[in-house]
């Protein structure tokens, strides 16, 4: 018996029918999907400690629930003392149920522990049918301990879909539940 995340059933009893009606697709095949969820993160001061990207990578792994890796430098960059290939942030890609879960847990518990809340930014679509935000604090989520946490750091998060357009990718997000500024 396998077990479907609730979001991912959303879809497909609400989503797909709600953009069918919305952009008139004729197969079910047409309406756009979330692929994959990737969470990036680039650590400040990681040239000069390298814990620190151990630490990130820790930290991704807890908030996804999937093992998080490294991310290394491509140039030299002689200001920053930065050298190839030397770690400096923390990357996880998520796809099939640890996305729906992950998104889940995002919308409903996490995106409503930010301070201030008026909903996310709809101006982070990239003309692709994908969207990117920013998280300023990674204590948002409940599965970080703050007396843990050494350094408040930020987070990319990119959705990425099988959209066409921006305002295909932007009813799809809200209608997985993703609360966007009015």
């Amino acid at each position: 018996m396998s077990n479907t995340p609730r979001l991912q059933e959303k879809y497909k009893k609400e989503v797909i029918k709600q953009m069918t009606d919305k952009f008139g697709y004729k197969s079910v095949m047409q309406v756009p999907r979330l692929l994959k969820i990737v969470l990036n993160q680039g650590v400040k001061g990681a040239v000069a400690d390298k814990k620190l990207v151990n630490n990130a990578v820790d930290e991704m792994t807890i908030i996804s629930g999937q093992k998080a890796v490294a991310t290394y430098s491509k140039k030299d960059i002689a200001n920053f003392k930065l050298r190839s290939g030397m770690p400096i942030g923390a990357k996880v890609t998520l796809r099939s149920n640890q996305m729906y879960e992950f998104l889940d847990r995002f919308v409903s518990v996490s995106l409503p522990r930010v301070r201030d809340f008026r909903g996310i930014n709809n101006k982070g679509f990239d003309g692709r049918g994908n969207y990117n935000m920013g998280i300023t604090e990674q204590i948002i989520f409940p599965e970080i301990d703050i007396d843990k946490i050494n350094k408040i750091s930020g987070m990319d998060i990119t959705f990425v879909t099988s959209a066409k357009t921006d305002a295909e990718c932007f009813e799809l997000l809200k209608l997985m539940g993703l609360p966007f500024k009015s």
